[in-house]
């Protein structure tokens, strides 16, 4: 084998293996890439079957639901147009309470339920999700909508 041979061999199995690495890393990326959708989106179809996104609103006053001595809790997340019920097992976050704008991480189950597999509250008093904010922006009547 010629030296110029061996080059092309060594330079054709240098690209074989960074095209392969670049197809692996983009489906690895794929695969946990996580949206954002408003419950309008949610509740217009907007949302991929099966796959997990993230959800966020306001906590809709009076919608907290929990079963004494359980960690599983229901409430409905609203952008002020739309509501979705989410459904999580688990402790939820110190500030999370009605009123107050939160972003799940989960999947939509066939009923329409969210389930959540997170649940992230928002850490003071003039803070809001960036996309949460964007979603309720053209509603100057909510709380902390608007900025």
């Amino acid at each position: 084998m010629t030296p110029r041979r061996k080059r092309l061999l060594l330079v054709g199995g240098i690209l074989v293996g960074v095209a392969t690495a670049t197809t692996v890393a983009t489906f690895a990326f794929r695969e946990n890439l996580s949206y954002f959708y408003n419950p309008t989106q949610v509740t217009d179809g907007a949302v991929p079957r099966g796959r997990s996104f993230r959800v966020g609103g306001l906590v809709t006053k009076g919608s907290l639901h929990r079963e004494p001595g359980k960690l599983e809790v229901r409430f409905v997340v609203t952008d002020l147009n739309r509501d979705v019920t989410v459904q999580y097992a688990g402790v939820l976050p110190d500030l999370f309470r009605e009123g107050q704008g939160i972003i799940a991480h989960g999947k939509l189950d066939p009923s329409g339920v969210f389930v959540a597999d997170e649940v992230l509250a928002k850490h003071d008093e003039k803070y809001m999700p960036p996309e949460v904010a964007q979603s309720l922006k053209h509603k100057p009547n909510a709380e902390g909508g608007g900025t």
